[in-house]
């Protein structure tokens, strides 16, 4: 990717793409074969970094995050897609798209593909082992730790349903409450879907040999395991479409549509900053719809200047349009 001086300043782009992961990319390359003039703006952060593999992605089964987005940058700078390394700091009314440090790029819109950045409990060796043997989804990581002992820590709301979950890959699976009271529902719950549960308050992860060994409770039990999920807080990196005074639902998210427009004119927003269940696959899907529905908005947009002009030509020699 070029720094940001390599970009063209002056230049009006059909879209910005902030955020250069599966669905920046896969917007961006949809766009570019669509004869949009495009450029992506990455700071270079993606939430799957720790991760050394994906899967669920057809065809990418296996494959490193990092690959993916190598593979991914080429084929849309095949195309006339300008990648730039930075970080955008804001953007102001009439999409002037003002990077840290660098130009001011103008685009007549925007999609913002920012992601998310989980917040994983101060619990000694979690962030240490985070991507490796502390994981997060079970339709990621699940089948590669089947029937295994597995554990998971009790530091969120959503952690016994992933308790419950987890049982489809392993029989062996220990809940710790850790510092959350379990009500007498989710107990019965989870006894009657075969998870023990691990009474007391979580000391930390015990790591031999570079790997997981066991869940340590500050009682003294070590309770052994090969692999820990932990259901993080999912923070979206959406402070630039709070800026641009977009809508948000119940939960704080910022609201898009189907194909990720959000309350805004000419504001998209796809992957993990609209969506924290987004998997790889499903934001580059997501990436791509909204390309679609970008592409559409702006030919409406050409065809009403295309009128105007017309018309205006029309007006003053009627025999130059016919």
């Amino acid at each position: 990717m070029s720094g940001a001086s390599g970009s063209a300043v002056g230049d009006v782009f059909d879209v910005v793409v902030v955020g250069g992961g599966a669905a920046g990319l896969n917007a961006a390359l949809v766009l570019a074969r669509a004869r949009r003039r495009v450029v992506v703006v990455d700071a270079g952060e993606p939430r799957n970094a720790p991760a050394a593999h994906m899967q669920g992605f057809l065809s990418r089964e296996g494959m490193s995050p990092a690959a993916l987005l190598e593979v991914g940058r080429k084929e849309v700078a095949g195309y006339g897609v300008e990648l730039i390394e930075g970080r955008v700091d804001h953007i102001d009314p009439g999409f002037f798209v003002h990077l840290d440090g660098g130009p001011v790029l103008k685009a007549r819109r925007v999609l913002v593909a920012t992601g998310l950045r989980d917040e994983l409990p101060e619990i000694p060796g979690v962030r240490e082992r985070w991507g490796r043997d502390l994981l997060h989804c079970p339709y990621c990581h699940g089948y590669e730790v089947r029937d295994q002992p597995v554990g998971v820590l009790g530091t969120h709301p959503g952690a016994v349903d992933q308790a419950l979950l987890l049982r489809q890959w392993s029989g062996d699976v220990v809940y710790f409450p850790h510092t959350q009271e379990l009500a007498d529902e989710q107990r019965e719950r989870l006894l009657a879907r075969g998870v023990y549960i691990a009474d007391g308050t979580v000391k930390w992860l015990v790591v031999e040999d570079d790997r997981l060994r066991g869940v340590e409770l500050a009682e003294g039990a070590v309770v052994p395991r090969s692999a820990v999920f932990v259901f993080p807080r999912m923070v979206p990196r959406d402070a630039l479409l709070s800026d641009l005074g977009c809508e948000r639902d119940e939960r704080g998210w910022v609201t898009t549509d189907a194909v990720g427009r959000t309350s805004m004119f000419g504001v998209w927003a796809v992957g993990n900053v609209a969506d924290p269940r987004a998997l790889v696959v499903t934001a580059a899907g997501k990436g791509a719809a909204a390309a679609f529905a970008l592409n559409h908005d702006l030919v409406d947009e050409d065809v009403e200047r295309a009128v105007e002009e017309y018309r205006a030509a029309a007006t003053a020699d009627p025999s130059a349009v016919r």
